[in-house]
């Protein structure tokens, strides 16, 4: 049975990324080298985990993931991923404005949807068929879901500094208290990977 599942990397306090997200920095002013080290430069040491990742059938993502802009859209932008994005299937974004859908190479497909996160999921599920939905982020986009209890495997990948952030995206920042299942976890020098599963799921 396909499940919703959600990867996010956190600084050791728990930081996703820092208030002032911008063109030039992607996360804020939050030290993205050392929060995706694990993933960028030492992948063959976290490889099942980065396929874990991006094998989904479809994925949600908040706008905030998916461009630095917050009014309307300037079509230009095509994310920050290049021509051929990594997820290789529909990605259901989160926004306020409307904007037709985005093809790019690869296979991924950009879905801009209105209407909230419920019909968001929706619509992904819907994509996904037998295989699972991936909440890919961005920190306050998986808060919404996980206080709905919507996320069912939860997959934190810790990097091992403190961001000294006072403000920013901030894991189960807003999340009601809620019981986690712990199943899994694995450190290497740049990362923990724990994961955890719903008590209910």
């Amino acid at each position: 049975m396909s499940i919703v599942t959600a990867d996010i990397s956190v600084s050791a306090d728990g930081f996703g990324a820092a208030a002032d997200q911008s063109l030039a920095h992607p996360f804020g002013s939050i030290d993205q080298d050392r929060l995706h080290a694990w993933m960028f430069d030492h992948g063959d040491d976290n490889a099942a985990e980065v396929a874990a990742i991006l094998d989904a059938g479809a994925f949600v993502m908040g706008r905030n993931m998916f461009s630095p802009g917050r009014g309307p859209w300037d079509l230009d932008w095509r994310g920050w991923w290049g021509e051929e994005p990594p997820y290789r299937a529909p990605v259901f974004v989160l926004t306020h404005h409307e904007r037709p859908p985005l093809e790019m190479d690869g296979g991924t497909t950009f879905h801009f949807v209105t209407d909230g996160p419920e019909a968001a999921l929706e619509r992904a599920r819907a994509a996904a068929g037998e295989r699972n939905v991936s909440i890919a982020g961005g920190a306050g986009t998986l808060n919404a879901y996980l206080a709905a209890g919507q996320v069912d495997e939860l997959r934190v990948h810790v990097a091992p500094f403190v961001s000294g952030l006072d403000a920013g995206s901030r894991l189960f920042a807003g999340v009601p208290a809620t019981p986690l299942v712990p199943v899994a976890v694995r450190g290497t020098p740049h990362v923990t990977h724990v994961t955890y599963r719903r008590a209910s799921a």
